[in-house]
């Protein structure tokens, strides 16, 4: 992927971050309308709203359908703007470029299948289609599986093609809807240079108070825009209600964020170092959790009147943990000394736990 062109439609500033926003389903023509009519008097050049809407179980609203192609027809129609909406299939991509959908993104169900990818790909090949096309990244967290989706609608000829980091699921509860982990974009950034990346704060954070720092941070390793969901009543959105604004709030969030206003020679430095930051919490919360898990450990012991220190268990988990770390490229004396400082941090908590002293 070599010769990727930017994202660029007549009348919006090639200079300034790409801004896409609109509820995150077209419900009904007049939600539709409302909302574009809003964004686009703040100055919102691109409107989204998702006309298909794949859901993990069956029941809830899968959207409005091709019907709702016609609501963004009108709305390019009244307002001047330029859509976007989601497909994930063949028919999808025939039905949205014949309505003239300026942009189309391949969602994170979606991204993660090859199969659907490959369909998509060919049938834009099919339609010589020369649109742009973002991609989101898959819902796991596997760098190689969202550079082969974007390979695939590369090789179908679209050069106008961009990322959007959403997220990666996760399980359990988290502060995020999605994690963020950045450092899969970051590597992504550092592999491909001339790929435009989207930040979907509105799927990472899943709150509309976490949108804001969400963008910030996003802007501040250098993405290149934003896809934000917004619906004129977001209270009461069909669908993601608790990650929807107002475009009124969305427009003052947009007028707080600080934007770099050229890269720096150290660029690649600053993005590793932020990467190295992140990884180094997530490391932290690991080991954290792992503590937790010790210090249940410790109650169960406690309640079967067990020892605290077994160990043919100590010596097998250090033995395969070594052998585990060594062939991951880390050097065996450096696994040494971290392993037997967490399980003496394990056995401290245990023996915390047993003696009857809260941690």
């Amino acid at each position: 992927m070599k010769d990727l062109q930017p994202i660029t439609f007549p009348g919006i500033d090639p200079k300034k971050p790409l801004i896409i926003a609109g509820p995150c389903s077209a419900e009904t023509e007049e939600q539709t309308l409302d909302t574009a009519r809003q964004l686009a008097d703040l100055g919102i050049k691109i409107f989204r709203a998702g006309i298909w809407k794949p859901r993990t179980k069956p029941g809830g609203f899968e959207g409005v359908g091709s019907q709702g192609l016609k609501w963004l027809k009108k709305v390019k129609e009244e307002t001047g703007m330029y859509v976007a909406t989601e497909v994930a299939t063949h028919q999808h991509v025939t039905e949205a470029l014949a309505e003239g959908i300026d942009m189309i993104w391949i969602g994170a169900r979606t991204s993660a299948n090859p199969f659907a990818m490959q369909e998509i790909a060919d049938t834009l090949k099919e339609l010589n289609a020369d649109i742009p096309v973002l991609v989101k990244n898959p819902v796991n967290p596997d760098l190689e599986l969202w550079i082969g989706a974007m390979q695939r609608i590369y090789n179908a000829g679209i050069r106008q093609l961009g990322a959007i980091h959403r997220g990666f699921s996760t399980y359990g509860k988290h502060i995020y809807r999605n994690m963020p982990q950045w450092h899969i974009p970051i590597e992504l950034r550092l592999r491909f240079p001339e790929m435009p990346i989207i930040c979907d704060p509105s799927h990472i954070g899943g709150r509309r108070e976490l949108i804001a720092p969400l963008s910030q941070e996003a802007f501040d390793m250098g993405f290149d825009g934003l896809i934000i969901e917004s619906h004129c009543n977001p209270d009461c959105a069909w669908s993601d209600a608790a990650q929807q604004l107002t475009p009124e709030i969305l427009n003052f969030i947009l007028h707080t964020l600080v934007i770099r206003d050229s890269k720096q020679s150290t660029e690649n430095l600053t993005l590793l170092r932020q990467q190295i930051d992140r990884i180094d919490r997530e490391l932290l919360e690991v080991l954290a959790k792992r503590m937790q898990v010790s210090r249940d450990i410790g109650r169960y012991k406690k309640e079967h009147r067990m020892s605290v220190v077994q160990a043919g268990r100590y010596n097998d988990v250090i033995r395969t943990r070594l052998n585990h770390g060594v062939e991951m490229g880390m050097g065996a004396e450096f696994l040494k000394t971290v392993l037997l400082a967490i399980h003496d941090e394990s056995v401290r908590q245990q023996i915390e736990i047993i003696n009857d002293r809260t941690i």
